[in-house]
């Protein structure tokens, strides 16, 4: 008859989710899925509303990555309008897009995920929190909320302020960067730089007590997909999208991001408000690809700065071909944030940065359709936009960057819990790796969640006649 098990909410990430496992009359796991319980709405509600406000008012889907929804819709009206944006302005976007980068990495390495990996996946959970973190290793507590503060004084310097800013618009930006932001920021780099080595330094030492999570945190064959520059090096903001299999081979690659229906199919499944999107040349559920962090290191020829280089190529090299775990996102985030600090400080050197009559192009709109796509911190994120004749939304399709990755979170889940969860009774250890897995991939599930401690949780394994086998409370 079998049983079932709920894990809701699940703790440290961003929004609200649950996880359902189904176990057979052995006490073996059967099924397992993740479940997105929020619907939002904003492709609907959009309709109606001038494309100039796009940019601004699609930063409010979420207060943790407000900067790539306004880039990527930033670039849909580019193209509404037909302009080439200023030179100036496309670094200025792509310095905005590191801060968030540096802030959001940050976030999900040091705040949600660090308990785990510094004080053990089976560790009291009344102490695996950011405070704990805290008391057994303040260095790496200070590190981390140092470089969150540093990804937040970055967009604040070039915003104006550090959440929902609106300085990016169709066309540019609308301020330029001034003398004293930069050299703010640069002031802040050297910090950024060393709080990053150490913390790298640190997870490195420390991967080799996970191999468990290694093997199963979403640990299988799957494509991925990412932005490269030309040179194919990683792209954060501009670039085009390769698509790579599990042996390393391109499969797809030169893709204009305008393109992206011919390549990306969406589905639906009944137990998720989050689309399924899969690669249309192997159908659904076939075409089932990962994007974010350790993705786009599988995907990219390098990143194109001297020390995340050294540690990309350091990276690659733990497995013959691409990383297959999705427990390595962890180690990608650190590289990414250290390829951040590096490009802020190259674009900073540019006395171009400072002209103040490079940040715009104007023009009413020109074309009734605009596409636009960057990497967001959790992977690669589409803005697919139709006006009409007098520049109003007729229509609107979001990709994100967590929606990607659906398929492969739910495989996750069900590997996860194969590995970890069998038999009548619950481990506080398999229970927290069940919602670590989807940590990994630190999906951004609505606007965030932030919460110290031990959230309110109640699961109960219930047999096939109503008998409850196992109670695991957390709070009240």
């Amino acid at each position: 008859m079998g049983k079932q098990l709920v894990i809701e909410p699940i703790t440290r990430i961003e929004g609200h989710g649950k996880i359902t496992i189904t176990l057979d009359d052995q006490g073996n796991v059967s099924d397992a899925k993740f479940h997105v319980t929020q619907f939002r709405g904003f492709e609907k509600f959009c309709e109606g509303r001038p494309y100039y406000e796009m940019p601004s008012l699609v930063e409010r889907i979420c207060g943790i990555c407000p900067i790539s929804h306004s880039l990527a819709s930033a670039k849909a009206c580019d193209a509404i309008l037909g302009v080439r944006v200023p030179e100036t302005a496309v670094k200025l976007r792509r310095l905005l897009n590191c801060g968030e980068f540096i802030g959001s990495h940050a976030l999900s390495f040091f705040h949600l995920s660090s308990p785990d990996l510094l004080l053990g996946m089976d560790a009291d959970p009344a102490a695996r929190n950011i405070m704990g973190v805290l008391e057994a290793n303040p260095t790496l507590a200070h590190n981390g909320i140092q470089l969150r503060k540093v990804g937040q004084l970055v967009i604040e310097a070039f915003a104006g302020k550090r959440i929902h800013p609106s300085w990016v618009v169709p066309g540019g930006v609308n301020a330029a960067l001034t003398r004293e932001d930069r050299d703010k920021i640069m002031g802040l780099l050297p910090e950024a730089k060393t709080a990053t080595l150490a913390a790298l330094g640190w997870f490195k030492d420390v991967l080799k007590n996970f191999r468990a999570e290694i093997a199963a945190f979403a640990n299988f064959p799957t494509l991925f997909m990412g932005l490269v520059k030309e040179d194919g090096n990683l792209a954060l903001t501009d670039g085009t999208l390769r698509v790579i299999d599990a042996k390393g081979q391109i499969v797809a690659e030169h893709i204009d991001p305008k393109d992206y229906a011919a390549y990306i199919g969406e589905s639906v499944e009944a137990f998720s408000y989050l689309k399924s999107p899969y690669y249309k040349p192997l159908g659904y559920p076939e075409g089932i690809y990962r994007v974010g962090p350790a993705a786009r290191l599988n995907v990219c020829s390098g990143c194109g700065t001297p020390l995340a280089d050294q540690e990309w190529a350091e990276f690659r090299s733990y497995e013959r071909g691409p990383l297959l775990s999705s427990f390595y996102n962890h180690y990608a985030r650190l590289i990414e944030i250290l390829y951040c600090i590096e490009t802020i400080e190259r674009l900073m050197a540019d006395p171009a940065i400072l002209n103040p009559e490079d940040i715009r192009a104007h023009a009413r709109p020109n074309f009734g359709e605009g596409i636009g796509c960057v990497e967001a911190p959790r992977g690669t994120l589409f803005h697919h936009y139709r006006v009409d004749r007098h520049g109003l939304m007729t229509w609107a399709n979001m990709i994100v960057a967590t929606g990607n990755n659906n398929l492969a979170m739910n495989r996750g889940v069900q590997q996860v819990a194969e590995r970890f969860i069998s038999g009548k009774a619950i481990s506080e250890g398999a229970l927290n790796r069940m919602e670590a897995v989807i940590r990994a991939f630190d999906p951004c599930l609505s606007c965030s969640t932030h919460a110290v401690g031990r959230m309110p949780l109640l699961i109960e394994l219930i047999a096939a006649d109503g008998t409850c086998l196992d109670t695991v409370q957390r709070g009240g």
